[in-house]
């Protein structure tokens, strides 16, 4: 079977950047799966998407013409229903066949031809055919009005298109962009395919203001890049648009020198490859005046407002100047520089300005605003949420560092919301607490409070840095707590991928801040000693939090290389300090990795099924009850091992305390080879279910063994 290249590519009007990336995958990939799913296409096809800001573009490699034909066996009814007591055709089978396309005259050849096979308890009927291949021309059409049908469009438009006949007209079409081309070719040839009211050609156009003719003629599939970098000047590929730019950025810096390097952003660097279809990278500045205010402000303001790339030095400090990336290469790029500085400047203007005005109120005189502010209609306003955060910030304090980190932290509390009235903030709520931070500053406060309340959302997504002040830490765990605590008790709860309030961000950060600083506080404790701050607002919901918070810490440990059977060993337990999970984690690699971990999980979990059975039915262990030398044995065994185990364990060596247990294997084994637990003897049977629960709870210390069982 002879094969050749394909491309097809949709000429659009400009789409929207930022679902270019996601939109020329999708494109590509719906496209060639559904090709190899028709046979045109085999599974190990290479498939290169193309996506600039007016087209969407796929390459394909070795697509076939015409796929094989391929033999099919086709269940028709069960024999009993199909023949009749004699083995003649039945109606029904007659009937089934003629809508297989059996002609009436070939009825007789085609019943013999049918084979018989079992089918669940009843033999069956089967029809073997051969398929014929699809051609391309229908093939592709399939596949391309498929791809068009399943792109993520983030929102539809309609338009009106003249129709192609006779009679003249308009017909509306619904597609994220106008549609102005359609280019499909196999090897040189042209694809007779259709969509959004287009037909299929060898031509499309080049950039909008430099292509060097239009329109752009590919003389076949594997041309389509070339061709377009050479006479339309647009490089197609969205990865190589992106590396380029990212050549170029670097090439300017180096230009500036002085260890200059543009700011790392790659939601920035996918959109502005989203935005140009030929990159040039252009060196601009503003006035220096413009860096007393908050460089966070400046560098926000020019990547979301203009999508420049700010320069930072090589301390991190942001310089007066910036890369602005064209989608043009004048001769002369003078015009273009001067205006984007004349179009930043305003931006830098309304930021400084909003620096200035906010500095002339003090965080303390924004406190009394915040309760005109509602933040949630059943927990009322932001006044009243800063005196909930208080209250859970003071305790944790008390607990962490008595009365002084517990008023540093109650300080911090107060004022780490006021940002929110701030202009700057108003207009970049991506600044929030980075502004406080810097006002607090202003307002003569201590670099621990200024900190605390820039680092009090911390941290805002995986992989952030936490709070770097231990007031930080406890005002950052209060904040998150009051969210995680008032959304749980007023039935609040994330569904799916809808989680508004970023319930799982706040848990995961409660987990962080716990884990990662070693903090020495229960979970359970810490949850329900948040609940009295909301009064009768809330319900008490810290069993179901609780819950969801350990959810949250088992995937992350799987994400990290545990094993689910670990974690939920592990976890099985509800340990309080989330601090010793990792070491729990490493004790029980090493129990499981020893040779009489197999037979004492087995034994532990046969333990915990007796005493489920018999709850409530053991009683203190008496030696003088025992009868069997195995019961004997495993006692002394236990009254040699479990205190050391328990001391290693009290000392936070759980690893070592579990490798101690394993001596109890041999004992173990000989107790339920030679004894009988429900004895007819009801206080020797309560003195050996006794004797059972307390081996149960030595060995379950670090880890719920029993879910080690295979």
């Amino acid at each position: 079977m002879t094969t050749k290249n394909l491309l097809v590519e949709l000429f659009v009007e400009e789409l929207p950047p930022k679902a270019l990336r996601k939109l020329g995958d999708a494109f590509a990939g719906v496209l060639a799966d559904q090709l190899k799913a028709q046979g045109l296409a085999a599974a190990d096809v290479v498939v290169t998407p193309f996506a600039s800001p007016r087209r969407l573009a796929a390459h394909v490699t070795a697509v076939a013409a015409r796929a094989a034909d391929k033999a099919v066996s086709q269940k028709l009814m069960p024999v009993s229903v199909g023949l009749d007591a004699s083995g003649a055709p039945t109606p029904a089978l007659l009937k089934r066949l003629a809508g297989l396309g059996v002609d009436a005259g070939n009825t007789a050849s085609a019943v013999a031809s049918l084979k018989r096979a079992m089918d669940g308890k009843a033999e069956a009927l089967f029809f073997d055919s051969v398929q014929p291949g699809v051609d391309l021309d229908a093939g592709l059409q399939k596949a391309l009005d498929e791809a068009i049908a399943k792109l993520p469009i983030p929102k539809v438009m309609s338009y009106q298109l003249e129709t192609d006949c006779e009679l003249p007209g308009w017909t509306s079409v619904n597609f994220v962009r106008p549609a102005h081309g359609l280019v499909a070719l196999h090897g040189a040839d042209v694809v007779p395919v259709k969509a959004l009211g287009l037909k299929a050609g060898n031509a499309t156009h080049g950039h909008r203001f430099e292509a060097g003719v239009d329109p752009v003629l590919l003389a076949d599939a594997d041309a389509y890049a070339a061709t377009l970098a050479k006479d339309g000047a647009v490089i197609a590929s969205f990865a190589d648009r992106k590396a380029e730019i990212v050549r170029q950025l670097a090439a300017a810096a180096a230009k500036i020198g002085g260890g200059c390097k543009p700011i790392e952003d790659d939601a920035l660097l996918d959109e502005v490859t989203a935005l140009v279809e030929r990159p040039n990278v252009l060196i601009c500045a503003f006035e220096k005046q413009f860096l007393d205010v908050p460089q966070e402000c400046l560098i926000l303001t020019m990547k979301a407002n203009q999508k420049y790339f700010p320069l930072l030095d090589a301390q991190g400090k942001l310089t007066h100047q910036f890369l602005v990336v064209s989608n043009i290469s004048p001769a002369d790029a003078s015009a273009v520089i001067g205006g984007n500085e004349r179009v930043v400047r305003p931006r830098l203007a309304d930021a400084k300005f909003f620096f200035d005005q906010d500095r002339k109120k003090t965080l303390e005189s924004r406190v009394e605003g915040l309760g005109k502010v509602v933040y949630h209609n059943k927990l009322g306003t932001q006044g009243e949420r800063v005196e909930r955060v208080r209250a859970i910030a003071k305790s944790i304090g008390q607990q962490l560092g008595g009365d002084v980190l517990a008023k540093s932290a109650d300080t911090a509390a107060r004022l780490a919301k006021t940002d929110l009235l701030t202009d700057m903030v108003g207009e970049f709520p991506e600044l929030q607490g980075i502004m406080g931070g810097y006002y607090a500053r202003h307002d003569g406060l201590s670099e621990d409070i200024a900190f605390a309340i820039e680092d009090h959302y911390k941290p805002r997504f995986a992989g952030d840095e936490l709070p770097r002040t231990q007031t930080g830490v406890v005002v950052a765990l209060a904040d998150k707590l009051e969210t995680l605590v008032g959304m749980f008790g007023i039935g609040n709860l994330p569904t799916g991928d809808k989680d508004p309030f970023a319930l799982r961000r706040h848990a995961l950060g409660v987990i962080r801040m716990l884990v990662e600083k070693d903090l020495p506080l229960e979970l359970t404790a810490l949850l329900s000693a948040a609940v009295p701050a909301f009064g009768d607002k809330i319900t008490d919901a810290t069993p179901a939090l609780a819950d969801f918070i350990y959810d949250r810490l088992a995937g992350g440990l799987r994400e990290q290389g545990a094993s689910a059977q670990e974690v939920d060993a592990v976890l099985a337990l509800r340990p309080q300090r989330l601090a010793d999970v990792a070491l729990r984690l490493q004790a029980v690699r090493a129990f499981a990795a020893l040779p009489e971990a197999p037979a004492l999980a087995a034994a532990n979990k046969r333990i915990g099924n007796i005493l489920k059975k018999s709850e409530g039915e053991g009683a203190a262990v008496n030696p003088a009850l025992f009868v069997e030398a195995a019961e004997k044995d495993l006692y002394a065994a236990m009254q040699a091992t479990v205190p050391a185990a328990n001391a290693k364990f009290d000392a936070g060596d759980h690893t070592a305390s579990l490798q101690t247990l394993a001596a109890l294997r041999t004992p173990v084994d000989a107790f339920f080879d030679g004894v009988m637990v429900n004895a007819e003897d009801a206080a020797l049977k309560a003195n050996r279910l006794g004797l059972l629960k307390s081996l149960h709870e030595a060995m379950n210390r670090v880890a719920d063994l029993s879910r080690l069982a295979a």
